[in-house]
């Protein structure tokens, strides 16, 4: 009699454990997310464990390694910008579908720090994550070429100049503060004017000097006696 007790309770008491684990994983992924969107994914982990309302042991228990946390919490993303370029390749006019593509990467990378982080690192024991990024590779190169044998894209751009694209994307981001959403979409149109898959025309409209100024005075090298726009 006393096994028959206790067997329901001892599956319980399982149960309710497995369901406690599942929650504290769903939590640390959501604190890593936004810990790692805002702060890149070298932000330190007991960070992303105080956000999670979990210790830091839990969190290892969990996510072993970096690596382990960081895959957890980008295979989706990695999955959406593998996804980007196939609708981008569905859509019959590759001169309508470049531009369109690389906003929305531009997009991305704005909204999450650490998806600019994922871009450039690789994770050999992660084939979710190599699987996406090699769709993503391959899926743009082909747009790509599609874009250059249309007569939409000049014929000597090479896939470095996208990833030289998103560094200067980057850059804006990161240094430009308040004025960043606008100062990029301008840099974003001139550059797409410059690779010939958009007719020249007018870029949207600048910070402005004083915006422009108060941006570079919020670089970690600005000097504290930053000329103004206006001086030689």
């Amino acid at each position: 009699m006393t096994v028959g007790i206790q067997a329901p309770v001892v599956r319980q008491a399982d149960a309710r454990l497995r369901r406690d684990a599942e929650l504290n994983r769903r939590k640390i992924l959501d604190a890593a997310r936004e810990v790692f969107a805002e702060r890149g994914v070298e932000a330190p982990l007991d960070e992303v464990a105080r956000h999670a309302a979990v210790g830091i042991a839990t969190l290892y228990r969990r996510f072993p390694t970096r690596d382990d946390l960081i895959v957890a919490a980008f295979q989706d993303k990695m999955e959406a910008w593998a996804d980007a370029v196939e609708s981008a390749l569905a859509e019959p006019d590759p001169c309508v579908a470049f531009p369109v593509y690389i906003r929305q990467i531009c997009d991305m990378q704005a909204a999450d720090r650490g998806f600019t982080d994922v871009l450039t690192m690789r994770f050999p024991m992660a084939p979710e994550i190599e699987g996406a990024r090699d769709r993503g590779h391959n899926g743009f190169i082909e747009l790509m070429q599609r874009t250059q044998a249309a007569g939409g894209l000049r014929t000597d751009f090479l896939p470095e100049d996208f990833v030289f694209l998103l560094m200067a994307n980057a850059g804006v981001i990161n240094a430009a503060g308040a004025v960043a959403p606008q100062a990029r979409r301008r840099l974003i149109s001139y550059l797409l004017q410059s690779f010939g898959v958009e007719p020249i025309g007018n870029l949207p409209p600048s910070p402005g000097s004083d915006a422009t100024l108060e941006a570079m005075q919020r670089m970690p090298h600005a000097k504290r006696s930053t000329p103004s726009m206006s001086e030689s």
